[in-house]
């Protein structure tokens, strides 16, 4: 909770006045038994009417202000938490934007949306039941002992000797509770998980008709959200009937107790009355308290969580380098470069090579070789485990985030679509002109599936492009890379879907529109990348063929395999 308060500090006189307005409030409302016990016991015997209109005047006034003090104060309160959550999820939000991807593989992205959205949601809760009961709960509570103790001190120790037994049914709960509610919100992240993965999966999951099987799937880790809570929520539940149950036989002594000293003669019958009023009171203070307590149970579990991903330092942080001073330094350069996600076993192993500025790398090699992730490292989205990452002669962890990014043009093997209009896609938020759009999409080959829907680049486009072909949202996405003009091209599987014509047309486009773009390129067909400078044959994160194509062809058996499957021997030669 230490890194939530900083969020509340701005709103600190607000949320005092808040409290001041539910503490009159309260006040006005304990008054309303202590009038109505004049009216009986000396107002009433002494028969003066107008002294009863005036006490009963002052008990709807006390009504009135109660009601206008709380209305007011829970307004004010919900403001103050909404204002409070909406800067606490708008930093959380831009926190997990700047995590890494080593930061976010640990974190999940599962666990981010639901820290994002319940999380924050219980701590507004929390923020809100703290302002609206925080004070007039125990306002209430300590000022109903305290009136009463002025009335009949001996009924009024009944009511304290049950205090220390209540407090007990509280701590018990809330120690209880505490621990299920950050258990439920982790089985939460794994609910999260399932879902999501079922949204993006649903044409794979139809197609194998696994429709059952997901629903089991589901159904086992929705059972155990549900097992965690129902034990959670019994736990909680347990609150209430037992404190009404200590002070409703509290409130039996003091009826059978107060009668017998009203007929000694040692106190009086609107006493009693108040007394019983007083104990309504505290006892819908009690109630209000253990809300609180377990509103703290979800909302500490869910501050705590909202903290953890605040408190991640930050990562990949540039660094004092030194720099090859060189007069034509490679654009690109690998040197003897180690990498693993898991710390065990190498994702790649001691890979290099040099790259040009205009040069091009195709690499190549079966799924899980690593091909992908010497993008991601080139563009520091991991740091490697050993060797060197150079561009222009600097390590990349000397460059600034936006210094790095600023030279990319990347399109990924999972990228997105999103919704909006054609030129949203290709445009992605940058300061791009219209002739930048267009010439990016005619090169990207899309400027003729572009112009034969209705409105061109104003065109919708719905959620992940669900209404474009593969082709055609591979080509947006590599119009949005040639867009904005960049130095290096990464190039991840991005041509798959495209037939063989327009994937050669494609190729000829950056050839003639790009040749001072330093291109690297991913792809499973030979024919994507023979032209290229380079060729990098990658099985199990391990170089095994560098050269061109004709060169590969004569050195590397599983280059030549691959490409005369795929070409034909004479073709391939």
């Amino acid at each position: 909770m230490e890194r939530i308060t900083k969020y509340i500090k701005p709103y600190t006189g607000y949320i005092i006045l808040t409290v001041l307005i539910k503490l009159f409030g309260a006040v006005l409302e304990l008054f309303i038994p202590y009038f109505m016990e004049i009216i009986l016991d000396d107002v009433v015997p002494r028969g003066v009417k107008s002294t009863i209109f005036i006490y009963g005047g002052l008990m709807l006034l006390c009504a009135i202000g109660c009601l206008v003090c709380n209305i007011g104060a829970n307004r004010m309160s919900a403001v103050s938490s909404g204002k409070i959550t909406r800067k606490l999820r708008y930093d959380l939000f831009d926190k997990l934007e700047r995590l890494s991807a080593g930061q976010m593989d640990r974190l999940t992205v599962p666990s981010a949306e639901s820290r994002l959205t319940s999380d924050t949601y219980n701590v507004n809760q929390l923020l809100a039941r703290i302002q609206r009961l925080g004070i007039r709960a125990p306002i209430l509570l300590l000022g109903g002992v305290v009136m009463t103790l002025t009335m009949d001190p001996v009924l009024a120790l009944i009511l304290i000797a049950l205090l220390p037994l209540i407090g007990v049914i509280v701590y018990a709960v809330t120690k209880k509770s505490v621990p299920l509610y950050k258990e439920e919100q982790t089985v939460l992240d794994r609910v999260v998980r399932v879902l999501q993965e079922n949204i993006t999966g649903v044409r794979v999951i139809k197609a194998l008709s696994k429709t059952d099987y997901e629903r089991e799937r589901f159904g086992g880790v929705n059972d155990e959200l549900t097992a965690i809570d129902q034990k959670a929520g019994m736990i909680t539940a347990a609150t209430n009937p037992s404190t009404s149950l200590v002070l409703n036989i509290g409130l039996t002594l003091v009826v059978l107790i107060g009668a017998w000293r009203v007929a000694g003669g040692q106190t009086k019958s609107g006493v009693i009355i108040a007394f019983l009023q007083y104990f309504v009171m505290i006892l819908n203070a009690m109630l209000g308290i253990t809300r609180i307590f377990v509103m703290w149970s979800k909302g500490e579990a869910s501050a705590h969580r909202v903290a953890e991903v605040l408190e991640m330092p930050e990562d990949l942080v540039p660094v004092d380098s030194a720099e090859d001073h060189a007069d034509n330094p490679p654009h690109i350069e690998f040197k003897n470069v180690s990498f693993s996600y898991t710390g065990k076993g190498d994702s790649l192993e001691n890979i290099s090579f040099k790259l040009y500025r205009g040069e091009s790398l195709g690499i190549i090699g079966e799924t899980g070789a690593g091909k992908s992730t010497v993008l991601s490292l080139l563009m520091r989205f991991y740091d490697v485990d050993s060797g060197e990452i150079l561009i222009d002669g600097r390590d990349v962890k000397s460059y600034s985030k936006d210094e790095l990014t600023s030279k990319f043009g990347a399109v990924f093997q999972n990228d997105f679509v999103m919704e909006g209009t054609v030129a949203d896609n290709i445009r992605f938020f940058r300061d791009l002109s219209d002739d930048d759009l267009s010439r990016a999409s005619s090169d990207a080959q899309a400027a003729e599936f572009i112009a034969h829907r209705a409105k061109g680049m104003q065109s919708d486009v719905a959620v992940r492009g669900n209404n474009l072909s593969g082709g055609q949202k591979q080509r947006l996405l590599i119009a949005r890379a040639l867009a904005g003009n960049p130095e290096i091209l990464l190039l991840d599987d991005s041509s798959s879907a495209l037939d063989y014509r327009t994937d050669a047309e494609l190729r000829k486009a950056l050839k003639r529109g790009y040749s001072g773009v330093t291109t690297v390129t991913v792809a499973q067909r030979v024919s994507s990348i023979r032209s290229c400078t380079k060729i990098l044959v990658l099985s199990d994160g391990k170089e095994i063929g560098l050269g061109t194509h004709e060169e590969l062809m004569q050195s590397c058996e599983e280059y030549r395999l691959t490409a005369e499957q795929q070409m034909g021997g004479a073709q391939s030669a």
